[in-house]
């Protein structure tokens, strides 16, 4: 047997974007990659906006996702390690995926050791310079006050609230975002300004739509995972390397 010593990463795969029939293709793309990944995967990291809404009541989470959802069981219950990371748009998750996949989540960065390696993973939204209104957003929408008025709405309007949103978002356009340059690129700015403070190997991001790799000094790459709508890229450690990967 192949032994399970691969590290997966992957981000922004929307699941519930409007138009609801790209979603359930999109779904049925990204089962492929998990049960392809499951042979030699060790763990896999969700690096946010996994769904393109999420909220926990109580008793109610948004229906929908049961493919994407039941493989990630069945990993799970080969022992490979889950975690999820809050995005933008799934940033209200609470204990659910922790309950039934034993998954750990992610509020903002993590720090890892990897065979000797430092890794720095967020899914990257709020950092850099700029977007100020967006920031103040982040605050008010993560706030236990904001989360505690949500969950007095019936599901039924808070989600159709969201839905309607979804159809405004960026993601139903279809278009892919290009590479903006080194120089303008806001999370490979954030990340030189972290390096000046403290090393690490490899420096890995959601939220921007692009997929890249590259090294911004003579030790640190930073990758940016892209999205499944348009690139389904992702990254994997091998114990000695990470590189950027497409699914086809």
């Amino acid at each position: 047997m192949q032994p399970r010593d691969k590290i997966y990463f992957a981000s922004d795969f929307h699941l519930g974007a409007y138009p609801q029939s790209k979603s359930e293709e999109r779904e049925r793309t990204i089962v492929s990659w998990l049960d392809h990944i499951k042979k030699d995967a060790a763990e896999l990291y969700l690096v946010g906006d996994i769904f393109d809404f999420w909220f926990e009541y109580a008793t109610v989470v948004p229906k929908g996702y049961i493919r994407f959802l039941g493989k990630l069981a069945e990993l799970a219950d080969m022992g490979i390690k889950l975690t999820f990371f809050k995005g933008n748009h799934d940033m209200w998750m609470f204990g659910y995926l922790k309950k039934e996949l034993k998954a750990s989540i992610i509020d903002n960065e993590l720090e890892l050791n990897l065979n000797g390696k430092k890794f720095y993973i967020h899914h990257g939204d709020g950092l850099g310079p700029g977007d100020r209104k967006y920031k103040m957003l982040k605050k008010i929408f993560r706030s236990p006050l904001c989360q505690w008025l949500f969950a007095r709405l019936h599901p039924n309007l808070g989600i159709g609230i969201a839905t309607r949103w979804s159809r405004h978002s960026r993601i139903s356009s279809q278009a892919p975002e290009t590479f903006l340059g080194e120089d303008k690129e806001w999370l490979i700015i954030y990340s030189k300004e972290l390096l000046q403070k403290e090393h690490f190997d490899y420096m890995v991001f959601g939220h921007r739509h692009v997929p890249y790799h590259i090294k911004v000094n003579n030790s640190t790459e930073v990758v940016n995972l892209g999205e499944w709508i348009n690139h389904c890229t992702y990254a994997v450690w091998d114990g000695e390397n990470l590189s950027l990967e497409k699914w086809s």
